[in-house]
């Protein structure tokens, strides 16, 4: 008797243990804040449940939680009996955009001048980086020299071989903040003219893939992720830009270790304006705007691990759909571009490409008929692999 009391102790010690590992395990992986579609209910998985919690004296019992805008706070229970924790629910409208996946080019022209590397001038007195002396930095965006804007490389050259080696002020911005750094040339012994010691990039130009377009607002969303400098890795900050139509040419194939690519080109006219360079990918108000199949966009806890779509154009112009299957979704990474890892599994796609390559970012994942994500990198060791 002892010895069968000693193991149902046992039995309900790893129990326990195991009940309140899962409890703590979801608290850490699920989100705190949710919306959910007017008319539809709020389902977190098989596994997590959600209970709508009311205060006793609310009078709107009945009708809360049915109207666009109405928030409540819902319980979370893990296979519905151990409370997880309380969530806020915000219910919105339906969201249906036009499907992407067709190619666009990028055209980018930065806001000011971007700093992507120091160098050593060659002076009389020997090495010196001027730019370095007054506390200027890769990364920093010069907005204006001696009070005059400055929005390209040559703008930037001039002034400083023409400033005879007299006090220069920069006015920097360094993470979002404008100050004034004192600045002075110096003459370089084997160019014979004043030299800065630095480096800038005033634009950049590329192909991606576009995600959706939005009728409602008249804005393109692509990509997936931030257009950033080749060099210092700093989101290019946008003065001017616009998207083109793109044709895809070739593939350059993925292997382990080394990321393809689709080679392609721009064609004539314009598609739209770029109005935004953030971490979810680029945005642009279009011209004419864009026709194709329709898509409502899903909420978070619609996204879960299994098989999806990916729509993306490996050839030309046209799109064409290939299986993915969604490997993992992590709700907590900080990261807007890491939320998911996906894997090709179209032997179609795989045979063509070897998996994700370059240029196939911004391609819209589709998951029980709804817009779940869109792709932002490739795995570079496993490019069968990526992140959405």
């Amino acid at each position: 008797m002892k010895k069968l009391i000693h193991w149902m102790c046992g039995g309900l010690s790893i129990c326990c243990t195991m009940i309140l590992s899962a409890v703590i395990y979801w608290q850490t992986q699920l989100p705190n804040d949710y919306k959910v579609q007017r008319g539809e209910d709020f389902v977190v998985s098989q596994t997590v449940t959600a209970q709508m919690l009311f205060d006793t004296e609310d009078s709107r019992v009945q009708s809360v939680g049915k109207q666009t805008g109405d928030r409540y706070h819902s319980t979370l229970k893990w296979c519905g009996i151990f409370p997880i924790k309380d969530v806020s629910v915000e219910v919105v409208d339906t969201t249906v955009v036009v499907l992407g996946g067709m190619p666009f080019g990028i055209k980018l022209y930065t806001d000011g001048v971007l700093i992507v590397s120091l160098s050593q001038v060659d002076t009389s007195s020997g090495k010196s980086c001027p730019a370095q002396k007054a506390g200027l930095k890769v990364g920093d965006v010069i907005v204006s020299v001696n009070g005059k804007a400055v929005y390209t490389n040559e703008e930037v050259s001039e002034l400083v071989k023409n400033s005879a080696g007299k006090p220069m002020v920069f006015r920097v911005r360094r993470d979002g903040i404008v100050s004034t750094v004192t600045f002075q040339a110096e003459r370089s012994v084997s160019e014979n003219c004043y030299k800065a010691g630095l480096w800038v990039r005033d634009s950049s130009a590329g192909i991606g893939t576009v995600t959706f377009y939005s009728a409602k607002n008249d804005i393109l969303a692509g990509l997936g992720h931030p257009i950033c400098d080749v060099d210092t890795g700093k989101i290019m900050p946008i003065s001017t830009g616009e998207i083109v139509p793109a044709r895809i040419y070739s593939v350059t194939r993925s292997t382990a270790g080394s990321p393809g690519e689709l080679r392609g080109g721009f064609e004539n006219g314009s598609l739209g304006t770029l109005i935004g360079n953030t971490e979810a990918g680029i945005f642009a108000v279009m011209d004419s705007g864009l026709a194709g199949a329709t898509v409502e966009i899903a909420m978070k806890q619609d996204v879960c691990e299994g098989p999806a779509k990916m729509y993306t154009t490996i050839s030309g112009t046209k799109p064409d759909w290939y299986d993915v299957s969604i490997k993992q979704v992590n709700y907590r990474d900080p990261s807007i571009v890491r939320n998911m890892i996906i894997e090709i599994t179209d032997e179609r796609l795989l045979q063509k490409t070897g998996g994700i390559v370059q240029g196939m970012s911004g391609s819209p994942i589709i998951q029980n008929g709804k817009l779940v994500g869109a792709v932002t990198h490739v795995l570079v060791n496993d490019p069968t692999k990526g992140y959405a």
